[in-house]
């Protein structure tokens, strides 16, 4: 099936019609949000209840906290996206909800929310997965050139995406051990630095050099994979060795340094794919795409090498519901539809491979 094809034929067809107003549903870690989106590209409202003020005292999320949060906020979050896009239930073509991979505690409320909805109001159900909403936050922004490559990396994910056609995913590399983000903030614990520990990473590195040689694992040749516990060891063990022999830790340098060897392992490998596969865009997804490094490097990698790129603003990174309705709208078109005895899936597979 030539999915661009029957993609336009059907958005053609729609825009003649009625629109396609989907309201989207995220709840798979400490976010609750609620977003109406129009035709997949059109934010009408796009709303988050942030709980990092909670779990910022634990130094991380606690799932039951997270659960029971989402439990208070959920319908009050879904009636405020709804109030602000002017938009009532029966003008709904259908509702999206991310049913993995995340906290499964987390994940019920979303799923539990939108059944409800949905059986309520008669109105279709459709499923997303996490990762599906990063990448096609980037369709809130621009169109899709296919083929594309997309580095999704956020504090449980980092992989490199292939997709030849609308809702069609081929995982090229992954991480083998900690992802990115989580490599972030257990550095950024080690150095004292409060939660949530990427952005203070990313404001540290500011203030330093690389100038601590730490280590990049580019792993067997031809690998998109990813693995950043070595880089994590080494630098505790420097954090140590520094400790004991009573040194001044130089933060800053080593928040630079650190990050330094992120970014380079990250944009070195996706450029690569994207030539290999002959990429008409690259497309940066996930919550450490806020990173400034990140999006400097990318941005002048890409450039080089003649690469369109594609980076969200910063309120489309991170979780949110935009980027499951614009995930939803494509797989309502393919006519994807779940039924109430949905579940939610915490280890949700993307795609083949």
């Amino acid at each position: 099936m030539d999915y661009n094809k029957s993609s336009e034929t059907s958005q053609h067809a729609h825009a003649e019609q009625e629109p396609v107003i989907i309201l989207g549903v995220e709840t798979s870690c400490d976010e609750t949000a609620a977003s109406v989106v129009r035709d997949g590209r059109e934010i009408l409202s796009n709303e988050v209840a942030s709980q990092m003020e909670i779990h910022k005292r634990f130094g991380g999320v606690v799932p039951e906290v997270a659960s029971r949060r989402h439990v208070e906020h959920i319908t009050i979050v879904i009636e405020e996206a709804l109030k602000k896009a002017n938009v009532s239930p029966d003008q709904l073509s259908a509702i999206a909800v991310t049913k993995g991979p995340g906290l499964v505690g987390a994940l019920l409320v979303g799923v539990s929310a939108a059944k409800a909805m949905a059986y309520a109001h008669q109105i279709p159900l459709v499923g997303v997965h996490h990762i599906a909403g990063h990448i096609y936050a980037n369709r809130l922004i621009t169109e899709f050139q296919f083929p594309n490559v997309t580095l999704v990396v956020s504090g449980g994910h980092t992989e490199l995406i292939l997709m030849k056609e609308h809702g069609e995913y081929h995982i090229l590399g992954e991480t083998r051990d900690d992802a990115a983000g989580e490599a972030y903030d257990k550095v950024a614990r080690a150095l004292g630095l409060p939660y949530p520990g990427g952005p203070q990473i990313d404001r540290l590195a500011k203030e330093g050099e690389a100038t601590i040689d730490f280590p990049r694992a580019w792993l067997e040749a031809g690998s998109y994979d990813f693995s950043f516990s070595g880089l994590k060891s080494a630098v505790l063990n420097y954090l140590n060795q520094a400790s004991q022999r009573g040194e001044v830790i130089p933060k800053p340098d080593v928040a630079a340094s650190f990050q330094e060897s992120v970014v380079e392992v990250l944009v070195t490998k996706t450029v690569h794919a994207a030539q290999a596969y002959g990429a008409k865009q690259v497309l940066l997804a996930g919550g450490v795409a806020c990173n400034s490094r990140l999006r400097e490097e990318m941005k002048q990698a890409c450039a080089e090498q003649g690469l369109p790129l594609v980076i969200p603003p910063a309120y489309l990174c991170t979780d949110n519901a935009a980027m499951i309705a614009a995930a939803g709208y494509i797989e309502y078109l393919k006519g994807n539809r779940e039924q109430m005895d949905l579940n939610a899936h915490p280890g949700l597979m993307l795609g083949g491979t």
